[in-house]
């Protein structure tokens, strides 16, 4: 479970990232926040794991305070939630395994994870994660010779080493074409359907939104304007969130 009460982000130049957001996102949802680019969903999201600091409130995962919490319960909290990027943030010179690997740094010992002395247990780990996203067989490759969408696995392959309870992805599929888009997102639905992994995913493309959550959270100007399910998300209820007519890339985007 994942409770926002009362937060707000205001960065030094002014600027509102996030204004007194209160909800609660529940264990095993499947979350897309939706929202024009500047209305607050990467501040949202990475709040969650406090890459982004809030300005006031309180966010708690699990019923642990992230906002308060520092040192080694920071990091096991840390340890709980694992993190999907748009740009993938793999080491390309490091071969796959390598890189799902560092999922388990934060069960290790900083020098023996510095000198990648992990256990057999957790190669095992690793090698079942590359086999749940279907790309067990890139184990060895380096990662700069897969395509996008290989990568994007990787990376997804990396949270579930971790075994994290909760995955945020920061619009994982901005980069990718339609076809791949579509596996990753496939991916991921399939992966928090069976695994029960709470799932939160930022998304520009209104009809993938609508057709991979459970519950959308529309957000406009750093505030929650919309939330309820997908077929609650109808052309006027994204008028609202967007403030305006939904264009036809924003609808359509990422559909093959």
């Amino acid at each position: 479970m994942i409770e926002f009460d009362h937060v707000s982000k205001v960065y030094p130049n002014g600027t509102v990232g996030l204004r007194d957001i209160n909800l609660t996102i529940k264990e095993g949802e499947l979350v897309v926040i939706v929202g024009l680019s500047g209305a607050g969903k990467s501040t949202f999201l990475r709040s969650i794991n406090r890459l982004n600091e809030i300005s006031s409130g309180e966010i708690r995962v699990g019923g642990q305070s992230v906002t308060r919490a520092a040192g080694r319960q920071l990091r096991l909290i840390r340890r709980d939630i694992g993190m999907v990027f748009q740009n993938f943030n793999l080491i390309k010179r490091q071969n796959v395994l390598s890189n799902v690997l560092s999922g388990r740094v934060g069960y290790h010992s900083t020098l023996r994870t510095m000198l990648g002395w992990f256990p057999k247990p957790d190669v095992a780990i690793a090698l079942e994660a590359l086999n749940r996203v279907n790309i067990r067989e890139k184990a060895y490759i380096r990662a700069d010779q897969l395509s996008g969408g290989q990568q994007q696995r990787v990376s997804i392959a990396r949270a579930l080493a971790q075994e994290a309870r909760v995955i945020l992805a920061d619009e994982p599929v901005a980069s990718l074409d339609p076809l791949t888009t579509r596996q990753v997102m496939d991916d991921l639905k399939r992966i928090n359907r069976e695994m029960n992994i709470t799932t939160v995913i930022n998304l520009h493309f209104i009809d993938l939104a609508r057709e991979y959550a459970t519950r959308i959270i529309g957000l406009r100007a750093g505030e929650v304007v919309f939330d309820g399910t997908p077929e609650e998300a109808t052309d006027e209820a994204l008028a609202e969130i967007y403030g305006r007519p939904v264009l036809k890339d924003e609808l359509l985007g990422g559909v093959s």
